[in-house]
């Protein structure tokens, strides 16, 4: 008996070292003259033998009944090694990560990908970089994605710690798109119903959408950011699937707020300071139905609350993404998307979740640098867009893509920091006739400048842009703008404001046209002490600063009118108006302009806008 047993013990122990079927088990003599081992060294063999068996039992059982929480992958080799399986990095690539099998009991099933060790540290050194900060990793590990309890900015998200603002400022925009325009889409994200993600549009025509934010449901404001996390997740993944990163964490099925316990508990003590800690907690899972992707949002939508929620959505974006295209879209691979000293998101972990691709620049298409050298913008149409104060600096231009996406929704960016703007009325970014004609004309000139945004370009170019535009110059303007073999845009475009409509220009006598007034609406999500001390309260406690929102009235003027002409101006009584005529116009004195850096970045996309608000300036920083 106890022969067959250990002969039955060798047979495991050589099914669980090889990939093809065992031999049969065949009866044969002990070897009589061979030395016997001793009680010490039997007892050993003994014991590992057993652990073989007790592993190959393991594993034929979860090849017999796989976990549900997987339904969507295939099923795994019913081969008698653990099988390996793949996270693309690439479509059309592959990089190895071993399946990560752990027991949760009987009741609920859970596993995911473990990304392998190569893989993790590739990921950890992209994101943070070599010789990443304590300070920096507990900025992106502390930050959860999390609606506001106050009833005046109930549908913004909450930032408690600098950094991860250019994550949770990109998802706000797209939560804000469901809000505003889709309220009647946010249903239930659980049905294995087809979901519309991506690119949509209202009927043609104008639709204002509701200011009364206290009215939202909490229901409603999880299932906008489901959708809205959805829709970044594939769009970074071409539109073919979403990697969904998450903790190694049991009992993500339990109802009400158990779940949000158990995450806590589960992050007691957690403390992200390298690659290895990562690979430990974390879990991957890839979906090619947005149905199926959506369920695990919503299934995990606890642990994207909880303090790694900011980091773990960014893991999820890179590998959606695929890491080696990451890498591709940069035009440093060599520079962490994390950046130093303070840990700020970098502007291309900012456009991946504008627009798929971590492109680190925000004009439009690419600039060719000669010798084989470019520079990568962004290459296609956004559904919310971008606009930054270090344009008004002249640091950079932010092209048509981003300052003019489908929904009136931008992520404003400062030095230090991601706010967003937005609009509730679609007609906001409509052109007339003649806003439509300098916009043929500026993106003429603007395809001929080469200077990365400077505003000038050379006297080839500016013949191609009179050809281009169907401008009619005389002879003597032309030889005065060309006369240092450069063209600036301010001087062309004075030379254009005085020209006849006959001849190409804008000359408009009346001043009139074109004037529009609407209101923009600025959202802060940063909620922190007052840690200069600068200011106290009466009882000497640091106040806190709140998320907030302000209501800003905004006037634009013709480009083309001369100042002089806007003292007195007529403003339509309605909330847009785009031309200044008929009963239903009125003659206002304009309010005084007030300033702050915001009102800068809304010329970048209005120029001359006129702003009011009512309390303190929004705050861009």
């Amino acid at each position: 008996m106890a022969d067959q047993e250990e002969e039955e013990l060798r047979v495991a122990l050589r099914m669980s070292m090889q990939n093809s079927p065992p031999e049969p088990k065949r009866s044969k003599p002990r070897d009589a003259g061979a030395p016997a081992a001793s009680p010490e060294e039997s007892r050993r063999i003994q014991r590992e033998l057993m652990a073989a068996a007790a592993e190959k039992r393991m594993i034929a059982t979860r090849i017999a009944s796989p976990s549900p929480s997987l339904s969507h992958s295939p099923s795994p080799s019913p081969s008698p090694s653990p099988s390996k399986a793949t996270i693309d990095r690439n479509p059309g690539k592959s990089a190895d990560c071993v399946r990560k099998e752990v027991n949760f009991g009987a009741k609920e099933g859970n596993s995911g990908l473990e990304l392998s060790s190569e893989e993790v540290n590739q990921l950890f050194s992209m994101v943070f970089g070599s010789g990443v900060s304590k300070d920096i990793l507990a900025q992106w590990s502390n930050q959860g994605i999390r609606f506001s309890p106050d009833p005046e900015t109930s549908m913004g998200l909450v930032q408690h710690e600098g950094g991860p603002c250019g994550v949770l400022a990109t998802i706000q925009a797209f939560v804000l798109k469901y809000l505003l325009f889709f309220p009647n889409e946010i249903g239930k994200v659980t049905s294995n119903a087809p979901q519309n993600l991506g690119p949509g549009r209202l009927s043609k025509g104008q639709y204002v959408a509701s200011d009364n934010f206290g009215s939202l449901t909490e229901d409603a404001k999880a299932r906008a950011l489901v959708k809205s996390m959805g829709e970044i997740l594939f769009m970074c993944g071409d539109n073919k699937r979403a990697v969904i990163a998450t903790l190694n964490v049991v009992g993500l099925d339990t109802k009400g707020f158990a779940k949000n316990e158990i995450v806590a508990k589960a992050l007691e003590g957690l403390s992200i300071e390298s690659a290895f800690d990562l690979q430990k907690i974390l879990r991957i899972e890839t979906h090619t139905s947005q149905a199926s992707a959506l369920q695990k949002l919503h299934k995990a939508l606890p642990v994207f609350q909880s303090r790694m929620g900011a980091l773990l959505f960014l893991i999820s974006a890179l590998l959606s993404r695929g890491l080696d295209s990451i890498q591709s879209d940069r035009d440093d691979p060599s520079l962490p998307l994390v950046t130093a000293p303070f840990g700020h998101a970098s502007q291309e972990i900012v456009n991946l979740l504008l627009c798929g691709q971590a492109v680190p620049n925000v004009f439009d298409g690419r600039m060719d640098l000669g010798g084989g050298m470019f520079l990568k913008g962004v290459f296609t149409s956004v559904e919310v867009g971008f606009l930054t104060l270090l344009e008004s600096l002249n640091f950079c231009k932010v092209g048509q893509h981003l300052k003019c996406p489908k929904w009136p929704i931008w992520v404003v960016g400062s030095e230090s920091h991601y706010t967003v703007l937005f609009a509730l009325d679609t007609t906001v970014q409509d052109e007339n006739e003649l806003e439509e004609r300098e916009s043929q004309i500026r993106r003429a000139f603007d395809a001929q400048d080469q200077s990365g945004g400077g505003g000038f370009i050379i006297v080839e170019g500016f013949h191609q842009v009179l050809r281009e535009a169907g401008i009619r110059l005389p002879s003597d303007k032309i030889d005065h703008l060309c006369s240092t073999g450069f063209i600036v845009w301010s001087e062309f475009w004075q030379v254009i404001l005085d020209l006849d409509k006959s001849l190409g220009g804008l000359k408009d006598s009346s001043g009139l046209m074109g004037k529009k007034v609407f209101d923009l609406y600025h959202f802060n999500g940063i909620a922190k002490s007052d840690l200069n001390g600068s200011h106290t309260t009466s009882g000497g406690e640091t106040p806190v600063q709140r998320p907030r929102l302000t209501k800003l009235r905004v006037s634009v003027p013709p480009r083309w009118t001369p100042e002089e002409f806007m003292a007195d101006v007529v403003v339509t009584s309605g909330p847009v108006g785009n031309e200044s005529s008929g009963k239903d116009t009125e003659v206002t004195k304009p309010e005084p302009s007030q300033h702050a850096p915001l009102v800068d970045c809304i010329r970048t996309r209005w120029s001359r806008a006129v702003c009011n608000w009512v309390g303190d300036p929004p705050s861009i920083v």
